[in-house]
């Protein structure tokens, strides 16, 4: 019986998307799934996806999609936590409550569907794949809730790896460069509450909000790597995508250097 793998958040123009791709094209059964499967298309190629209703903040909705991919394959032997949620203000002119939505699908939604499938994953000796990314290493201005809920995540992986060795349980970690998705343009309005000390800096703030000057790498490519290091059966944390590589060397650059290069161009001198 051929392996399978269940993916979150497999919404057309996304990694999830592509992912799924990947791994059909290696021969393994796909769960792809997304809070909207009407948002997955382009598979009809592929008989080997099955396309799921999967909301990663509902119990109910994890729940169903265990018991969806026991029915049909009896197994999971890959769980790919991609689905993930953006925010772009400034921690100061954050509101709570969307940050909160933030940490529920980044960080709170891989914990609850790790949970949920653990007794297949355990029964396989599977792999667990966190998709992390650049941003939870380094301060760059205005994202700083999303960057701060994918370090939770690179930290919950970690301690994943280590808890589950016991089982044969593998926890990999992709900490993520520039990709071409369709997660920026989904972001919303950055509108600042009344008062705000960044008022000054509004029009800069809606630039950088709408526009996107990153170099980044294609989907394709990125997924090929990535299924490539999972069906390989590594842990620990790999890099891939555009700038991966150039933020893991750049760790080692005192703090003040990374600031001066991150901060560049996002107008945070006009308000000295």
């Amino acid at each position: 019986m051929a392996k399978a793998v269940l993916i979150t958040g497999c919404s057309d123009g996304g990694i999830g998307h592509a992912l799924a791709k990947s791994f059909a094209q290696r021969g393994l059964t796909v769960f792809a799934t997304a809070r909207l499967v009407s948002n997955i298309t382009g598979f009809e190629q592929f008989p080997s996806i099955h396309l799921l209703q999967l909301d990663v903040i509902d119990p109910n909705s994890i729940k169903a999609a265990v018991e969806a991919v026991e029915a049909r394959s009896g197994r999971l032997d890959y769980l790919v936590n991609n689905a993930g949620r953006g925010y772009f203000m400034p921690a100061m002119g954050a509101d709570i409550e969307e940050s909160k939505k933030v940490y529920e699908v980044n960080f709170w939604g891989p914990l609850r569907t790790t949970q949920a499938f653990m007794p297949l994953l355990i029964a396989s000796k599977g792999s667990i794949v966190n998709i992390g990314s650049i941003v939870g290493y380094f301060s760059q201005p205005y994202i700083g809730i999303y960057s701060a809920s994918k370090a939770a995540l690179h930290s919950l992986s970690d301690i994943m790896r280590v808890e589950l060795a016991p089982f044969s349980v593998k926890v990999l970690t992709v900490v993520t460069g520039s990709i071409k998705t369709a997660l920026h343009g989904k972001l919303p309005p950055c509108q600042l509450p009344e008062g705000s000390i960044y008022a000054p800096i509004q029009q800069q703030l809606d630039i950088m909000a709408h526009s996107d000057s990153i170099v980044r790498s294609e989907a394709e490519p990125y997924a090929e790597a990535v299924v490539s290091d999972v069906l390989a059966g590594k842990t620990g944390r790999v890099w891939h995508g555009s700038n991966s590589w150039k933020t893991k060397a750049g760790k080692i650059l005192p703090k003040r250097v990374q600031d001066r290069i991150l901060c560049k161009g996002a107008g945070l001198e006009r308000l000295a």
